[in-house]
């Protein structure tokens, strides 16, 4: 099982970027897909999540209303629309597979992890 995540760089406060994870090794449509990330010096944490249908959504109340995750079972891909980004949003973020059939914030409940991508967002 593979999860590569791209899409990270440097931007300034408020602007876009795209995360996104292309899942190889595993029946994609078959698992719930996460986005977490680890600021420098916090433990790792939940920033949204997507059931395996794509119906139901879940997000971290700080990124609510500025970041969209969005899969694409065809392409075994999950996003991460990141909008209106702030200086505290700069971390490493990673996406991360669950073959559950529901959505949890556990970082123990994930079975695969990929190997993160660095967003750093400038004051």
């Amino acid at each position: 099982v593979q999860l590569q995540a791209s899409g990270g760089g440097l931007v300034q406060a408020g602007g876009s970027l795209r995360l996104s994870c292309e899942a190889s090794g595993l029946t994609f449509s078959s698992y719930t897909m996460s986005w977490f990330r680890r600021a420098p010096g916090k433990e790792r944490e939940f920033v949204a999540g997507i059931n395996s249908g794509g119906g139901y959504t879940s997000y971290t109340d700080s990124v609510q209303g500025r970041f969209t995750i969005s899969r694409d079972n065809a392409l075994n891909t999950v996003y991460l629309q990141m909008n209106g980004l702030k200086p505290e949003d700069t971390a490493v973020y990673y996406c991360a597979a669950d073959r559950a059939g529901y959505l949890t914030r556990k970082l123990d409940a994930y079975d695969h992890w990929g190997q993160g991508t660095q967003v750093t967002v400038s004051s």
